[in-house]
């Protein structure tokens, strides 16, 4: 795409930018006094382009013409306004298409001389425009068309548009389209001359040589009344402080430490008997109504556990012949807590036959080790 550019040249450096063949000469200029030398040219503006002159001297013979940029097809209604924003490009791939310029290609190509155009950047919501040019400040020919139309007064009205192409390799990155640049004496005189339209693809195809280059100007180059040498100023672009994104503080909550886990007395109870290498159990279920526990009393015919009322310390003191105080259990419960832990190894209980209730008389308890108090 071209919707910008640059044009300072005079009407008589048009014709020797454009005129790189000796057999072409220069034969006339038409509204020049229409001229008027721009940093920033938009469509409809007039700006000098060189075409074909067959009326004026033939053989070979070329003019200058002033002409608006912006094509206004010749069948365009009288009484309609014209819109040079509408026709400013047209795309190279499909000229012979459109009606607009098919009718255009044999007779009606011209030549247009500019310094240098811009083009713009999306970024968001964002456009930065940067000014492209060849590195010797030589100005770009660009291929275009041209037409006439006729108002309601009947005024003739000359207007051309600028052929697009896809872009370069080396400017992808800031548009995918480009204006078709001549850049060699062959490629001027190819399209000048009128060569056939089989030959155009060879003509109408990216810039891809490296003296193009390319700088960031003012963001004000999107008026169009913006003028001046401030437009070609190079400006230095912000960029964004990726160091203190670096540093910045993380978000987020950070892992606390979990505390050292902390014996409880549960924990302390479980604790092995030193001298009988004998394991001390105590499991409690506490429950709204009654307190239970586990017989673990082996019996033949339910091999179950069977679930029964847990006696109180007295009575099982009772059963087994030794009586002992409160207090008395207190402080043997304290010194079972502070005994040092060592290994034990738990004895194969053997199966008997018989009356389960006398073996287990006969089976030594935790509390048969304790004396009478």
């Amino acid at each position: 795409m071209c919707g910008r550019g640059r044009c300072t040249l005079r009407p008589n450096d048009v014709a020797r930018v454009c005129i790189i063949n000796n057999n072409v000469r220069l034969s006339r200029t038409l509204h020049i006094d229409r001229y008027q030398p721009r940093f920033n040219v938009s469509p409809g503006s007039y700006v000098p382009v060189l075409r074909r002159d067959d009326g004026g001297g033939g053989g070979g013979a070329v003019a200058v013409h002033c002409m608006k940029w912006g094509l206004v097809p010749g069948f365009t209604n009288k009484n309609e306004k014209p819109d040079h924003f509408k026709m400013f490009n047209a795309r190279s791939e499909s000229i012979s298409e459109k009606p607009s310029f098919r009718r255009l290609i044999p007779n009606n190509r011209c030549l247009v001389a500019m310094e240098g155009f811009y083009e713009w950047k999306k970024d968001g919501s964002k456009k930065q425009p940067y000014h492209i040019h060849f590195k010797n400040e030589r100005p770009l020919v660009f291929a275009a068309l041209y037409d006439s139309w006729t108002n309601s007064e009947g005024e003739v009205l000359y207007t051309f548009t600028i052929l697009t192409t896809s872009s370069s390799s080396a400017l992808q990155w800031l548009h995918d389209r480009m204006p078709v640049i001549l850049g060699d004496e062959s490629s001027v005189d190819a399209w000048l001359s009128g060569s056939a339209s089989s030959k155009l693809n060879a003509i109408l195809k990216p810039y891809e040589d490296s003296d193009l280059v390319w700088y960031p100007v003012t963001p004000a180059m999107g008026k169009t009344s913006f003028e001046g040498p401030e437009c070609i100023k190079e400006v230095q672009l912000k960029e964004e402080n990726l160091i203190s994104k670096f540093f910045s503080k993380k978000t987020g909550n950070a892992q606390e430490s979990s505390p050292p886990h902390v014996e409880t007395e549960s924990e302390r109870s479980a604790l092995v008997h030193p001298i009988k290498g004998l394991k001390r159990e105590e499991e409690e279920e506490e429950s709204q109504e009654t307190t239970k526990c586990y017989d673990l009393q082996e019996d033949t015919d339910n091999p179950k556990p069977s679930i029964s009322p847990c006696p109180n310390q007295e009575e099982v003191d009772e059963k087994h012949g030794t009586k002992r105080s409160s207090d008395q259990l207190t402080v043997d419960s304290k010194m079972l807590a502070y005994e040092t832990k060592k290994p034990t190894v738990t004895a194969v209980k053997k199966k008997k036959t018989g009356n389960p209730k006398n073996a287990d008389d006969n089976q030594p308890t935790l509390f048969s080790y304790f004396g009478k108090g």
